[in-house]
């Protein structure tokens, strides 16, 4: 969907599980070679890994949270799973949760990370379609 304006954008974070435990020059050969593997390269903007819960969370985090309600009311069990303080009900609940900001800077939408992609694919469709349809007749 690129050509329609669509970027994606990529945060790392070892909050859920400590699954991405490497160091900022270690994250795209993990990719690459071990999970997924197979010469994985990201097609997408990959940023800097950090925390995307908790005290030390990074802005654009807050900000997303803070404009789109929660994508559920739990987090399972998080004994040895969740690794942040204090757990709040917006926080994001594992990877792979997905926003989606629209070209005004706004966030509109707001997946739980179970939520299939194809699912995501088709929300997007329909923003786009309804956003440039209201374009073309204002």
């Amino acid at each position: 969907m690129k050509p329609l304006g669509l970027t994606v954008l990529g945060f790392p974070s070892n909050q859920f599980g400590k699954q991405e435990p490497g160091q900022k020059h270690e994250i795209l050969p993990a990719l690459k070679h071990v999970r997924p593997g197979n010469g994985f390269v990201p097609n997408f903007l990959l940023f800097e890994k950090g925390d995307v819960n908790g005290k030390d969370e990074q802005e654009v985090f807050t900000f997303l949270k803070n404009s789109c309600p929660p994508v559920g009311v739990g987090f399972g069990n998080p004994t040895g799973r969740l690794f942040w303080e204090p757990l709040m009900i917006s926080d994001i609940k594992w990877n792979f949760e997905k926003f989606l900001v629209g070209p005004d800077g706004k966030p509109a939408m707001r997946w739980h990370p179970s939520v299939n992609v194809s699912e995501v694919r088709a929300d997007i469709r329909k923003y786009l379609l309804k956003l440039y349809t209201q374009e073309m007749f204002n």
